[in-house]
């Protein structure tokens, strides 16, 4: 009983003091971000104490710090605000020009280096009072749990096979390339595939424990192996590497393009004639239906079509 009466008490307002509090670990500067007077967050922070049965902040040195309890309510009510934010949004519709969204998208930098700074304005323009958080697909992300927590609206990078159990969106489809520095041998002297598998190769590091990505994974079913010598989990600066070194990037063609008029590189003919690398959006059923998150997809869609639509006749 004593349970449901405290439910009772506890309003969405008094869940946003939380999270402010907890996360700014400062009273006044909860008070700033959330538009009150100090004595009124001091005054729900003490029901919120009162609730808890827990001081929540206590003081360390000249600042403020969680307590343990405290702590453990962070996330939980990060989840409450989100839900609550999606749900009351989308009941009115979605209206780009006066919503107050937060868009969260989860990309692989192996994109198109014009893809995220193309989709950010888009946000931006459209949708001026929305924030937007990028986060890094890496080996310590698990894409699938955030999807489906509401961590992230969406994912965006390549897979040889999709998983399964998200919806998807096509993108765009890359022919697979090599970049390489202009006085590489290749380029005088041309290459065929033992030669290509024996150059020194540079790829980016694992996703996760023991996966090798779409190039790898193909060679690997035809019974072949390239000689990687380094890795680099930046992606965006492997073409810089390549530029002053011998070492060789197999990726799409769209990918390089970016790079042949900034950096001393040429794009080759592959030897050993690659699938075709394909792109897409994947996101959870929780947001199936979210009218933000359908503007979003749309967004990312809109973005993939012009980035294609001003590609470079493909020469090699």
């Amino acid at each position: 009983m004593r349970d449901h009466t405290l439910f009772d008490k506890i309003d969405l307002h008094l869940i946003r003091v939380l999270h402010t509090v907890l996360t700014e670990r400062s009273v006044s500067k909860a008070a700033i971000r959330l538009g009150m007077h100090q004595p009124a967050v001091s005054a729900s922070l003490k029901r919120l104490r009162d609730f808890a049965g827990d001081p929540l902040l206590v003081r360390s040195g000249a600042g403020m710090v969680p307590t343990d309890a405290a702590l453990r309510m962070v996330e939980p009510a990060a989840s409450i605000l989100r839900a609550a934010e999606m749900l009351f949004s989308d009941a009115r519709g979605f209206e780009p020009a006066t919503a107050r969204h937060a868009f969260r998208v989860a990309a692989s930098d192996y994109l198109d280096p014009l893809f995220l700074p193309q989709l950010v304005a888009q946000i931006k323009s459209q949708a001026p009072l929305c924030h937007i958080e990028i986060y890094p697909l890496s080996a310590a992300s698990d894409y699938r749990a955030q999807l489906a927590q509401g961590e992230i609206d969406v994912v965006i990078g390549n897979w040889p096979t999709p998983p399964g159990d998200l919806h998807l969106g096509r993108l765009f489809g890359d022919e697979v390339v090599c970049l390489v520095a202009k006085n590489h041998p290749a380029v005088r002297r041309g290459w065929d595939a033992a030669a290509w598998l024996a150059a020194d190769h540079i790829a980016p590091s694992a996703m996760h424990p023991g996966a090798k990505g779409v190039i790898d994974d193909y060679l690997d079913a035809q019974g072949l192996q390239r000689n990687i010598t380094a890795r680099c989990p930046h992606f965006g600066l492997i073409p810089a590497m390549v530029a002053s070194t011998l070492l060789v990037l197999t990726t799409g063609r769209q990918y390089c393009e970016r790079y042949v008029d900034i950096l001393p590189v040429k794009i080759l003919t592959c030897p050993i004639e690659f699938p075709r690398m394909m792109y897409y959006q994947l996101w959870h059923e929780r947001t199936h239906t979210s009218a933000s998150s359908k503007w979003l997809r749309e967004r990312v869609k809109a973005v993939a079509a012009n980035l294609k639509k001003n590609q470079r006749p493909s020469a090699a």
